[in-house]
């Protein structure tokens, strides 16, 4: 399983987005798309498709214009991982069958696994709701970060 260039691409916009959310941050100048593209590396026209997708949402909100700009709907730590995959891909599911609706599959009516997949999504459904915006927001500490604060 791995995630679509736009999931990943949104995790990494409402990482640095999150960084911004604090009163001073906000003080220096408002957040745009055109900020969020330079910050992060991901291109303009992606960003703002992005930005459209998050804010359909309710993870941040956009006002266009003078004074306008980006700015988190929710605080950091209340966002989770899950919330911004399920944005841009829609429910999370590892099969087309456990979508509710969804009837693609020409085994459906015999298939014996297909009871099981739900447990399966549950899990990876509780793992990415465990991991907040607010910690991916943070800078990873690593064994050299660990040296380096050793030595001061």
């Amino acid at each position: 399983m791995r995630l679509s260039s736009l999931a990943d691409y949104a995790v990494v916009l409402m990482s640095a987005a999150s960084r911004h959310c604090g009163a001073a941050l906000l003080a220096e100048g408002k957040l745009n798309a055109s900020t969020l593209a330079q910050e992060t590396g991901v291109p303009l026209p992606t960003t703002q498709k992005l930005v459209s997708r998050l804010s359909a949402a309710g993870l941040i909100e956009s006002t266009r214009g003078i004074g306008g700009g980006i700015r988190l709907a929710r605080p950091p730590a209340s966002i989770s991982l899950a919330d911004i995959v399920e944005a841009v891909e829609g429910p999370l599911a590892i099969t087309c069958c456990t979508i509710e609706g969804n009837h693609d599959c020409a085994l459906e009516d015999t298939c014996t696994v297909k009871p099981h997949w739900g447990v399966v999504n549950q899990t990876i459904r509780k793992a990415l709701d465990d991991v907040s915006l607010a910690s991916l927001a943070k800078s990873p500490v690593t064994e050299k970060t660990k040296t380096m604060e050793q030595a001061l």
